[in-house]
Protein backbone atom coordinates (compact mmCIF):
# COMPACT_ATOMS: atom_id res chain seq x y z
CA UNK A 1 0.00 0.00 0.00
CA UNK A 2 1.18 3.45 -0.81
CA UNK A 3 0.91 5.87 2.13
CA UNK A 4 -1.61 8.28 1.12
CA UNK A 5 -0.38 12.35 2.18
CA UNK A 6 -2.92 14.56 2.48
CA UNK A 7 -2.42 18.71 1.97
CA UNK A 8 -3.61 20.29 4.70
CA UNK A 9 -4.02 24.30 4.61
CA UNK A 10 -1.55 26.23 2.53
CA UNK A 11 1.42 24.27 3.63
CA UNK A 12 0.16 21.87 6.02
CA UNK A 13 -0.37 17.88 5.74
CA UNK A 14 -1.19 14.50 7.06
CA UNK A 15 1.18 11.36 6.17
CA UNK A 16 0.77 8.09 7.24
CA UNK A 17 3.93 6.61 8.44
CA UNK A 18 3.36 3.04 9.73
CA UNK A 19 0.53 1.46 11.34
CA UNK A 20 -0.52 -1.86 13.46
CA UNK A 21 -2.56 -4.05 12.67
CA UNK A 22 -6.40 -3.52 10.73
CA UNK A 23 -9.85 -4.89 11.16
CA UNK A 24 -9.42 -8.22 12.14
CA UNK A 25 -6.78 -7.73 14.72
CA UNK A 26 -10.01 -5.75 16.27
CA UNK A 27 -11.74 -8.74 15.56
CA UNK A 28 -9.72 -11.56 17.41
CA UNK A 29 -9.00 -8.97 19.83
CA UNK A 30 -12.09 -9.96 20.95
CA UNK A 31 -12.47 -13.84 20.07
CA UNK A 32 -9.58 -14.45 21.74
CA UNK A 33 -11.83 -14.17 25.10
CA UNK A 34 -13.05 -18.01 23.52
CA UNK A 35 -9.39 -18.68 22.83
CA UNK A 36 -10.42 -18.45 19.07
CA UNK A 37 -8.72 -16.72 16.19
CA UNK A 38 -9.82 -15.62 12.36
CA UNK A 39 -7.21 -15.74 9.60
CA UNK A 40 -9.19 -13.31 7.37
CA UNK A 41 -11.94 -10.46 8.04
CA UNK A 42 -15.38 -11.32 7.02
CA UNK A 43 -18.60 -9.90 6.55
CA UNK A 44 -20.15 -11.15 10.19
CA UNK A 45 -17.38 -9.64 11.63
CA UNK A 46 -18.05 -5.98 10.62
CA UNK A 47 -21.34 -7.08 12.64
CA UNK A 48 -19.07 -7.78 15.68
CA UNK A 49 -17.11 -4.77 15.63
CA UNK A 50 -19.69 -2.75 15.35
CA UNK A 51 -21.31 -4.49 18.57
CA UNK A 52 -18.63 -4.05 20.71
CA UNK A 53 -18.17 -0.20 19.57
CA UNK A 54 -22.07 0.32 20.43
CA UNK A 55 -21.86 -1.56 23.63
CA UNK A 56 -18.55 0.04 24.32
CA UNK A 57 -16.06 -2.86 24.18
CA UNK A 58 -13.55 -0.82 23.42
CA UNK A 59 -10.05 -2.90 24.48
CA UNK A 60 -9.98 -4.89 21.07
CA UNK A 61 -10.08 -1.06 19.73
CA UNK A 62 -6.50 -0.86 21.72
CA UNK A 63 -4.59 -3.25 19.60
CA UNK A 64 -4.56 -1.37 16.67
CA UNK A 65 -1.90 1.85 16.23
CA UNK A 66 -0.99 4.07 13.46
CA UNK A 67 1.81 6.90 12.86
CA UNK A 68 1.00 9.75 11.20
CA UNK A 69 4.05 12.44 10.18
CA UNK A 70 2.20 16.13 10.84
CA UNK A 71 2.86 19.46 9.61
CA UNK A 72 0.53 21.66 10.89
CA UNK A 73 0.68 25.36 12.80
CA UNK A 74 1.57 25.77 16.38
CA UNK A 75 -1.87 27.13 16.86
CA UNK A 76 -3.66 23.83 15.64
CA UNK A 77 -1.11 21.51 17.55
CA UNK A 78 -1.81 23.31 20.94
CA UNK A 79 -5.50 21.34 20.57
CA UNK A 80 -4.12 18.51 18.97
CA UNK A 81 -2.17 17.80 21.61
CA UNK A 82 -4.81 17.98 24.69
CA UNK A 83 -6.04 14.71 23.01
CA UNK A 84 -3.10 12.32 25.21
CA UNK A 85 -4.75 9.36 26.42
CA UNK A 86 -3.79 6.90 23.62
CA UNK A 87 -1.83 8.31 22.08
CA UNK A 88 2.14 10.07 21.59
CA UNK A 89 3.56 13.07 20.23
CA UNK A 90 6.85 13.63 19.14
CA UNK A 91 7.71 17.36 17.55
CA UNK A 92 10.41 19.44 15.80
CA UNK A 93 12.42 21.15 18.57
CA UNK A 94 13.42 24.46 17.90
CA UNK A 95 16.35 23.55 20.11
CA UNK A 96 17.91 22.00 17.73
CA UNK A 97 16.91 23.74 14.33
CA UNK A 98 16.56 26.64 12.70
CA UNK A 99 13.04 27.99 11.47
CA UNK A 100 12.83 28.59 7.69
CA UNK A 101 11.48 32.41 6.86
CA UNK A 102 8.14 31.48 5.42
CA UNK A 103 6.90 29.09 7.09
CA UNK A 104 4.02 30.56 8.86
CA UNK A 105 0.44 29.98 8.55
CA UNK A 106 -1.58 32.76 5.91
CA UNK A 107 -5.46 32.62 5.74
CA UNK A 108 -7.37 32.89 2.91
CA UNK A 109 -10.21 34.31 4.74
CA UNK A 110 -10.48 36.34 7.97
CA UNK A 111 -13.84 35.53 10.30
CA UNK A 112 -16.08 37.72 12.49
CA UNK A 113 -15.55 36.85 16.29
CA UNK A 114 -18.84 34.58 17.22
CA UNK A 115 -21.68 36.69 18.89
CA UNK A 116 -22.96 33.79 20.84
CA UNK A 117 -20.38 31.22 20.71
CA UNK A 118 -17.40 32.88 22.96
CA UNK A 119 -14.89 30.85 21.79
CA UNK A 120 -15.88 30.77 18.14
CA UNK A 121 -16.07 32.59 14.87
CA UNK A 122 -18.64 32.81 12.30
CA UNK A 123 -18.71 34.28 8.61
CA UNK A 124 -16.13 36.82 7.16
CA UNK A 125 -15.28 40.44 8.29
CA UNK A 126 -16.24 42.90 6.24
CA UNK A 127 -14.81 43.62 3.04
CA UNK A 128 -13.26 47.17 3.80
CA UNK A 129 -11.08 45.43 6.47
CA UNK A 130 -9.97 41.96 4.62
CA UNK A 131 -6.83 44.17 2.88
CA UNK A 132 -5.43 45.75 6.09
CA UNK A 133 -6.10 42.36 8.19
CA UNK A 134 -3.78 40.40 6.00
CA UNK A 135 -1.55 43.30 5.57
CA UNK A 136 -1.36 43.55 9.58
CA UNK A 137 -1.48 39.74 9.76
CA UNK A 138 1.53 39.41 7.38
CA UNK A 139 3.36 42.15 8.68
CA UNK A 140 3.46 40.83 12.51
CA UNK A 141 4.62 37.19 11.17
CA UNK A 142 6.89 38.49 8.97
CA UNK A 143 8.35 41.22 11.61
CA UNK A 144 8.63 38.17 14.10
CA UNK A 145 10.30 35.90 11.86
CA UNK A 146 12.73 38.58 11.61
CA UNK A 147 13.34 39.69 14.52
CA UNK A 148 13.92 35.34 15.56
CA UNK A 149 16.81 35.84 12.64
CA UNK A 150 18.42 38.47 13.73
CA UNK A 151 18.99 37.35 17.21
CA UNK A 152 20.09 34.52 16.45
CA UNK A 153 22.48 36.61 13.51
CA UNK A 154 23.63 38.51 16.96
CA UNK A 155 24.20 34.74 18.54
CA UNK A 156 21.30 34.48 21.06
CA UNK A 157 20.87 30.65 21.06
CA UNK A 158 18.06 28.80 18.53
CA UNK A 159 15.84 27.92 22.29
CA UNK A 160 15.45 31.54 23.28
CA UNK A 161 15.16 33.80 19.89
CA UNK A 162 12.15 30.80 19.08
CA UNK A 163 10.39 32.89 22.25
CA UNK A 164 9.49 35.51 19.13
CA UNK A 165 8.21 33.39 16.45
CA UNK A 166 4.12 33.14 15.86
CA UNK A 167 2.15 30.64 16.76
CA UNK A 168 0.93 30.53 13.24
CA UNK A 169 4.08 29.31 12.60
CA UNK A 170 4.57 25.65 11.06
CA UNK A 171 5.37 22.77 13.28
CA UNK A 172 6.02 18.90 12.39
CA UNK A 173 5.68 15.98 14.69
CA UNK A 174 4.73 12.57 14.47
CA UNK A 175 1.67 11.03 16.27
CA UNK A 176 1.02 7.45 16.80
CA UNK A 177 -2.51 6.81 18.39
CA UNK A 178 -4.93 3.95 19.03
CA UNK A 179 -7.76 3.29 16.66
CA UNK A 180 -10.57 4.45 19.46
CA UNK A 181 -8.21 7.47 20.46
CA UNK A 182 -7.88 8.63 16.34
CA UNK A 183 -11.87 8.28 16.18
CA UNK A 184 -12.15 10.56 19.77
CA UNK A 185 -10.10 12.86 18.00
CA UNK A 186 -11.79 12.82 15.03
CA UNK A 187 -15.55 13.08 16.43
CA UNK A 188 -14.68 16.33 18.43
CA UNK A 189 -12.26 17.82 16.09
CA UNK A 190 -14.16 17.52 12.79
CA UNK A 191 -17.02 18.82 14.84
CA UNK A 192 -18.74 22.22 13.31
CA UNK A 193 -17.94 23.57 16.93
CA UNK A 194 -14.19 23.19 16.24
CA UNK A 195 -12.02 25.73 15.08
CA UNK A 196 -11.87 25.58 10.90
CA UNK A 197 -8.46 24.98 10.87
CA UNK A 198 -8.55 21.61 13.21
CA UNK A 199 -11.69 20.56 11.10
CA UNK A 200 -9.75 20.54 8.10
CA UNK A 201 -7.17 17.83 9.76
CA UNK A 202 -9.57 16.07 11.20
CA UNK A 203 -11.15 15.40 7.98
CA UNK A 204 -7.42 14.68 6.64
CA UNK A 205 -7.15 12.28 9.40
CA UNK A 206 -9.65 10.56 9.02
CA UNK A 207 -9.02 10.31 5.02
CA UNK A 208 -5.82 8.03 5.90
CA UNK A 209 -7.39 6.11 8.74
CA UNK A 210 -10.43 5.08 6.81
CA UNK A 211 -7.77 3.76 4.29
CA UNK A 212 -6.60 1.32 7.22
CA UNK A 213 -9.47 0.57 8.99
CA UNK A 214 -12.58 1.10 7.29
CA UNK A 215 -14.90 -1.16 9.52
CA UNK A 216 -13.47 0.06 12.84
CA UNK A 217 -13.28 3.87 12.38
CA UNK A 218 -17.03 3.42 11.09
CA UNK A 219 -17.99 1.61 13.95
CA UNK A 220 -16.65 3.58 16.46
CA UNK A 221 -17.93 7.27 14.52
CA UNK A 222 -21.43 5.83 14.31
CA UNK A 223 -21.81 4.25 17.92
CA UNK A 224 -20.42 8.15 18.96
CA UNK A 225 -17.94 5.98 21.81
CA UNK A 226 -15.10 6.56 20.18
Amino acid sequence: MVNPEIKVLDKGFVRLIDHMGSDLSVVNAARVSFGKKKEAFEDGDAKLVAYLAEHEHTSPFRHTALTLHVKAPIFVFRQWMKHRIGSEFNEISGRYVEFPEDEFFVPASFRRQAKVNKQGSEGEIDEAGRARALESYLESCRGAVAHYKELLSLGVCREQARCVLPVALYSEAYWTVSLQAVAHFIRLRADSHAQWEIQQYAAAVRQVVESVYPVGLKALLGSGKG
